[in-house]
């Protein structure tokens, strides 16, 4: 069931549904994404993403139909393209030095940071409720990255690694009130595939050299599945869930839903048999569900 036509239900709730799905896809390119890291330069591994997904978006856009008016304004695709082309380079960056705990932890502070940037941007009030539940939530996914343990809590390091990713965090933060900004009423696939053109010329030019000197042929079997995962599930669908949903929901509740992220790893951790989390942390997970209600009571 396309999420544009669902029956029965509005806008508003459509927009969480695909943020609910977002959250899922991506907690999968974490936990791929970790395993492939320093197998290939993020550069060359996001163009080669970028290029699949385009692809993969070009055909949906044009069984749509491309309008004339989506083609006005091009540097607004330059713009979200780079954002994002930002974001992934930098997480995957980040990935090769920062333990995984300690970036998903950085990953947290991008629901506060997009709040902040819908505010300058957008001038969307953050509520009381939608705080205290961005507060909740956040103390939630901490509990679930780091486990139930406050030793590891309070060792807390931010290295080179988590720095990185910081500052790729912002870009995936200010990316969500951009569309909301820099969209004129284009569908979300047709936007979603101008900005995926944008991006992966950035990722071309920034990562020629990486891009020419990779030995695509001799790539371990584990890098082609996390691309085709990377591209298809965690780029095609996502970012059409995530165009969908900044169109119809403030950026704040968009990106609340970061903080299921790291429930969504631990699920895939135990699929791919890393095992199961220590009884405590399902305490992380409920406090992110009650973050979580209360954004949609606030609805």
């Amino acid at each position: 069931m396309a999420l544009s036509d669902a029956a029965g239900l509005s806008a508003r709730a459509r927009g969480h549904l695909a943020m609910l799905l977002f959250s899922a896809l991506v907690g999968g390119s974490f936990a791929l994404g970790s395993m492939v890291a320093n197998d290939v330069a993020p550069a060359a591994l996001n163009a080669a993403r970028f290029a699949i997904a385009s692809g993969i978006i070009g055909v949906a856009a044009m069984r749509r139909g491309i309008p004339v008016s989506a083609l006005r304004a091009p540097w607004r695709y330059l713009v979200l393209g780079g954002l994002f082309a930002g974001y992934f380079v930098l997480m995957f960056e980040g990935l090769k030095t920062a333990p995984p705990v300690s970036t998903a932890a950085v990953f947290t502070l991008t629901p506060i940071m997009a709040a902040g940037f819908g505010w300058l941007l957008l001038r969307q009030v953050l509520t009381g409720r939608m705080a205290a539940a961005l507060a909740i939530g956040g103390v939630g996914a901490l509990w679930v990255i780091f486990r139930a343990d406050l030793g590891a809590l309070v060792a807390l390091d931010i290295g080179r690694g988590e720095a990185i990713f910081l500052a790729g965090a912002a870009l995936h933060a200010l990316y969500t009130p951009m569309v909301r900004l820099l969209n004129r009423g284009e569908a979300p696939v047709v936007f979603t595939f101008g900005m995926l053109l944008a991006g992966l010329l950035v990722l071309t030019v920034y990562g020629w050299g990486g891009i020419r000197t990779t030995d695509w042929t001799g790539l371990p079997a584990r890098v082609w599945v996390a691309l085709l995962y990377l591209s298809i599930a965690a780029s095609s669908m996502t970012f059409v869930l995530l165009q969908f949903a900044t169109l119809h929901l403030p950026s704040s509740k968009v990106m609340a839903y970061t903080y299921l992220t790291p429930s969504w790893v631990i699920l895939w951790e135990i699929a791919l048999g890393h095992g199961a989390p220590r009884g405590l942390v399902l305490v992380g997970v409920g406090l992110t569900v009650v973050a979580l209600v209360m954004l949609l009571k606030d609805d």
